[in-house]
């Protein structure tokens, strides 16, 4: 019975840095089934993480899910993570939206963003570098 409910249903990895987008659909039992990129889509490197252009990435994702079949999703947002950018990039909400646009029910979003828990101190002094 639990495996007529997770027919149909997929996961979103979208990965939105502030150089890039990248909108990675797999099944459930993680066997890809579209990967695009905001460079698929865009020929200008600098456009890469417009919210615009991953708009038209997820667009792109979700087109080839739904001829595999794919109906509903559930959705992790990653950005690049760290101290100096802990939150994703400008395409991820424009993604989602795009997403939920096309058809696909979203089930749950979740960030995965990778957090620091203590480590090495980073580098530069108490104020920084100084140029």
């Amino acid at each position: 019975m639990a495996e007529k409910k997770l027919e149909g249903t997929g996961i979103a990895y979208i990965r939105a840095t502030y150089n890039n987008t990248i909108v990675h659909i797999t099944d459930m039992a993680g066997s890809t089934i579209a990967l695009i990129s905001g460079g698929e889509v865009t020929k200008h490197d600098r456009l890469k993480a417009n919210p615009t252009v991953a708009m038209f990435t997820a667009k792109r994702a979700a087109e080839k899910a739904k001829d595999q079949g794919i109906r509903a999703i559930y959705v992790r947002v990653s950005g690049k993570g760290g101290k100096l950018s802990p939150s994703p990039g400008p395409g991820a909400n424009a993604a989602i939206k795009s997403l939920a646009r096309q058809g696909l029910k979203i089930l749950n979003i979740t960030d995965v963003t990778p957090m620091p828990r203590g480590g090495p101190k980073p580098k530069g002094g108490k104020r920084g570098r100084r140029v």
